[in-house]
């Protein structure tokens, strides 16, 4: 029986997505096929266009399957075409989506399967590419092969290029952070940042002294003469420990040899809920020629000590905790994903809007941030040698429970802390993406533990990820394969966290806190102080960075820090890209939606009677992705 069916195709609202060439469409259902029917162009498929058309078959087709799409165009003009979504209306009512979000860059054929389909049944082969693994440095998670942009998967790249933002200028990045600059040196600033600064991962609660560190447990502090060993007996005393950082080889700025110290921070909890610094070692192994510093030494003493310590965390935060732990792990997310899940598998659909431009972004920091010639190379204490010695050991460092925030704060004993924002915000958001995996797999579509050790796509893509981004490292704790939906749903609200959440927390505030040079420096270029009594502020002032150090390193933090301006579906919240169709995973998705603004309404009333607000993991300023 002869039938009509309605298409309704529509184009992305990005610039350049629209094409002037010609459209063919096939229509693949259970009982037969379409002919390969070329679309009326008269009807545009520009930037945002919605276009309606009627695809007469001899045939009914049955259930739709998937549909072909091919653009073919003129021999001398090359255009690309990025349709968003494909809607056909059956003879008898019934609507199929199929989700396209994929740029079509040549005239070959393009198959897309309807987005409600059957994913458990799909291949491998329905993949648009096969991305391959290569080896950017011995020892660090393995990154995407590509030579140059133009390698990078076309929906992998920014509409409007973010290269011309990498070859910046210094200038815009003299504007420096105010508070900052006010409020360096007060004790209770420099403490508060191991809460919410940029690296809250350093600090966990101390309840024993480690050997090393020989601070007397019946010393008195503060105004109310308490000891040490009460306040650790109370769980008021933290520690930072640097120990990644010792006998790292500096690197050598301008001629000259740089210096890194490895140190132990010990702060307390004081009656005011602030986190004061109590004792530092710059130093790990203990000695007469590694002082431990206190508050009561000499004014330059304490802040020298200070700073060192700031320098310290730069280092380990710029390496560990931002590079490694969000930018190279959420690489291998990307890459494995797009290796291994057809496009309508219910993980690609929930994960893929948390890799939008990762690998463009980490392929322009490779050839430029972290290359041989790139700042952090040139202008950081670790750059060079050192900071693959850091890398490394961070690598061998990193378990899975560390990149589960309610593992991690659990882990350090951080449950109870007063005016821990990161931790509150963390966690909440932690719940509500687990909630929605909890949904969209438990609930929908994986009825039980079979159906998740019976898919063979997912299976390989945990593989993948065990092998490439942990190394086979069996010791971090990473799965290497999934055998229940409680172990699927962790790992992938883990991934979403990572590649959203936990970047905007260690990557949003870098300018705020690193825009005032002295609260962060990249180096320092006197070694660590042997003695005290010896600093003043002219030692002081010689031991930071020179001015031309300075100036690379504030325009480096002042890009990283920098919104794209490609903005558009950036955020937590947003879901433009409907890959999702099903009527259940929609209304948990705008569920979801929903919880978020809730979440971000709260941090903004608390933010009101807060001094110094936190906003870094506010959901309407949290990048779905690892995009800068």
């Amino acid at each position: 029986m002869a039938g009509c069916y309605q298409v309704t195709v529509s184009t992305e609202d990005v610039a350049f997505a629209g094409t002037i060439d010609d459209v063919y469409i096939t229509l693949v259902g259970q009982d037969g096929s379409s002919k390969h029917v070329k679309l009326d162009k008269s009807k545009v498929f520009s930037q945002i266009q919605v276009s309606t058309f009627t695809v007469t078959c001899s045939e009914d087709l049955g259930q739709l399957l998937e549909i072909h799409l091919e653009k073919q165009g003129g021999i001398i003009i090359k255009d690309s075409w990025l349709p968003a979504k494909v809607e056909v209306e059956s003879p008898d009512g019934k609507v199929y989506t199929f989700p396209i979000y994929h740029w079509l860059t040549d005239s070959k054929k393009h198959f897309f399967r309807e987005g409600a389909g059957l994913w458990l049944t799909f291949l491998c082969s329905l993949l648009f590419c096969l991305l391959r693994w290569a080896v950017y440095k011995e020892g660090i998670p393995l990154c995407m092969e590509a030579d140059t942009l133009k390698s990078l998967p076309p929906d992998d790249r920014y509409p409007f290029t973010r290269e011309l933002e990498f070859k910046f200028t210094a200038v815009a990045a003299l504007i420096l952070s105010d508070h900052a600059m006010k409020h360096w040196t007060e004790d209770a600033f420099f403490g508060y940042q191991f809460l919410n600064g940029v690296n809250p991962m350093m600090i966990q609660c101390c309840k024993t002294l480690p050997s090393k560190f020989p601070v007397p447990v019946d010393m008195n502090f503060s105004k109310s003469q308490l000891t040490l060993r009460t306040e650790m007996m109370k769980g008021n005393i933290f520690l930072c420990d640097y120990n990644i950082l010792d006998g790292v080889e500096t690197n050598t700025i301008n001629g000259r040899k740089q210096f890194l110290a490895a140190p132990l921070v010990l702060l307390h909890k004081n009656e005011d809920d602030e986190m004061m610094p109590i004792a530092i070692q710059l130093k790990q192994k203990p000695g007469e020629d590694n002082p431990i510093f206190f508050p009561t030494d000499s004014e330059y003493d304490w802040l020298l000590a200070k700073t060192y310590v700031k320098s310290a965390d730069f280092n380990l935060h710029e390496l560990n905790y931002h590079l490694l732990r969000t930018h190279l792990l959420a690489e291998v997310f990307a890459v494995s994903l797009q290796r291994n899940l057809p496009r309508v598998h219910p993980v690609y659909k929930l994960l893929i809007r948390h890799t939008r431009y990762t690998l463009q972004i980490n392929f322009l920091a490779r050839k430029s941030l972290i290359s041989v010639s790139g700042p952090v190379t040139l202008f950081t204490a670790s750059g060079g040698k050192g900071m693959l010695t850091v890398l490394d050991r961070s690598v061998s460092s990193m378990t899975y429970r560390s990149l589960c925030i309610p593992d991690d704060i659990a882990d350090r004993s951080l449950e109870d802390v007063p005016n821990f924002y990161y931790r509150d915000d963390g966690l909440k958001l932690w719940n509500i993406m687990h909630r929605l995996v909890v949904y969209i797999t438990l609930i929908f579509y994986y009825k039980n533990d079979g159906m998740v050790q019976n898919d063979a796509e997912l299976q390989n893509w945990i593989q993948e990820i065990f092998e490439n981004g942990f190394l086979r490292r069996s010791e971090t704790g990473i799965p290497q394969k999934f055998t229940t939906v409680t172990e699927l749903v962790k790992f992938v609200t883990m991934v979403m966290f990572t590649c959203s959440v936990q970047h905007a927390a260690v990557n949003t505030g870098q300018y705020d806190l690193y825009g005032w040079m002295p609260n962060g420096p990249s180096t320092m270029q006197e070694p660590p102080p042997t003695q005290k009594g010896k600093a003043d502020e002219a030692s002081f002032l010689s031991t930071l960075p020179d001015v031309q150090t300075t100036v690379h390193i504030l325009a480096t933090i002042w890009l990283l820090s920098l919104q794209s301006s490609d903005a558009v579906r950036r955020y937590l919240h947003d879901f433009v890209e409907e890959h999702f169709t099903e009527d259940f995973a929609k209304y948990k998705v705008t569920t979801f939606q929903r919880d978020l603004m809730k979440l971000s309404e709260y941090i903004k009333c608390r933010n009101e009677n807060l001094k110094l607000p936190y906003t870094f993991l506010d959901p309407k300023l949290v990048e779905n992705s690892v995009a800068i």
